[in-house]
């Protein structure tokens, strides 16, 4: 009786058979046996658009079909389709390496049965079952690197935990990495938090959207620069805009430092007991010069109650230093109103180094 074969190629010997040679058949058969378990090879299909089928060697070794591992090489100038016979039961790891944007299809030589298809971009690994389960229509069967629920597969549902992604990168640190690893967006955390910012894209013409949503009814939007740093904001139109109010229970007298830092409207709820001067500054740590640059401007106002015996603003200082205002309608004030709230808007604009041309206004309100 003769010798019959596997489909990968392994020699199945008749009782009796190969007498003196057996021994060398054998060794043979373990060599298919070990590149069927672990064996790599490189199979090129370059060229246009064709099939390439990979073929058994019965008892001999070499054959593509029979490795675990087969990577298609070559430059490709159309689809390609790389078939197997269909008693082939095996799984493959397959990795395309061509060159070239078209597609590297795996499949059994005839069948309707499925298939496995690398797309024209996809350059990468694919494990894969030859499932010979119908002897004319078998089916190649997909598998996902794994079968556990931390395991990513292109379709499946999965959570990513300590995962890195390049390009940007998310880096389980809690942050967004560039491209080059460096933090781009940083997250931090808030216990219990109930509050978050929405970010939505838009269809043409119309605004994408950032938005404060939440469980709170009202929410506000903080914008927070470090230290001295501004918000800027680009050309555009402002509907709304809150300003800081500090609202004090003093009475003007003496010298007031104005901090623009802290405030954009100061308020005595106080009857002014004496003129006074107004130094505007950055704040205790910070010089107004320092926080503005040439060319820009800042607006400030100063509320400031009257009794029955008024006291006005008579001396303006921009850190330390003794400025002249330009006054609305041309000439200082001479005193205050009585009875009232003055209200003093300065509006300085910094026209050099320590340098600053201020414009001031008294408005009585009563």
């Amino acid at each position: 009786m003769a010798s019959t074969y596997t489909p990968l190629g392994v020699e199945l010997q008749a009782t009796g058979e190969n007498a003196g040679t057996w021994g060398t058949k054998t060794n043979t058969n373990l060599q298919i046996i070990e590149q069927i378990s672990g064996g790599f090879i490189q199979q090129s299909i370059a060229g246009g658009a064709q099939t390439t089928t990979l073929s058994v060697s019965d008892g001999s070794t070499g054959a593509t079909l029979s490795h675990r591992m087969i990577e298609f090489t070559g430059t490709i100038t159309g689809n390609q389709v790389v078939t197997i016979p269909l008693d082939v039961q095996t799984f493959y790891f397959l990795r395309n390496s061509t060159s070239g944007a078209y597609t590297v299809q795996f499949k059994y030589v005839s069948g309707s049965g499925d298939s496995f298809t690398f797309s024209a971009t996809d350059k990468g690994d694919q494990l894969i079952f030859a499932a010979a389960d119908d002897g004319t229509n078998p089916n190649i069967i997909t598998l996902a690197f794994g079968s556990g629920d931390g395991d990513v597969t292109l379709t499946g549902t999965q959570t990513l935990t300590n995962k890195t992604l390049t390009a940007p990168k998310i880096v389980d640190a809690g942050f967004i990495a560039d491209a080059n690893g460096n933090e781009q967006v940083i997250f931090q955390t808030t216990a219990s938090a109930v509050n978050q910012i929405d970010v939505t894209n838009a269809a043409t013409g119309n605004a994408p959207d950032i938005s404060a949503t939440g469980g709170d009814t009202n929410i506000d939007f903080n914008i927070n620069p470090k230290g001295l740093g501004r918000v800027t904001l680009g050309a555009g139109k402002i509907q709304q805009l809150a300003e800081k109010v500090t609202v004090a229970a003093t009475a003007a007298t003496g010298t007031i430092n104005y901090d623009v830092i802290t405030q954009a409207v100061l308020y005595f709820t106080t009857n002014a007991s004496a003129n006074y001067t107004l130094n505007i500054r950055g704040d205790g740590s910070n010089s107004l010069n320092n926080i503005m640059d040439t060319g820009e401007s800042i607006t400030v106002a100063h509320l400031v109650t009257q009794g029955s015996t008024a006291y006005y603003n008579n001396a303006v200082t921009i850190d330390g230093s003794s400025v002249t205002p330009e006054w609305q309608g041309g000439a200082a004030p001479s005193g205050g109103n009585a009875s009232s709230v003055d209200m003093y808007s300065y509006t300085i604009i910094k026209t050099g180094d320590a340098a600053f041309t201020v414009f001031a206004s008294q408005t009585q309100f009563a």
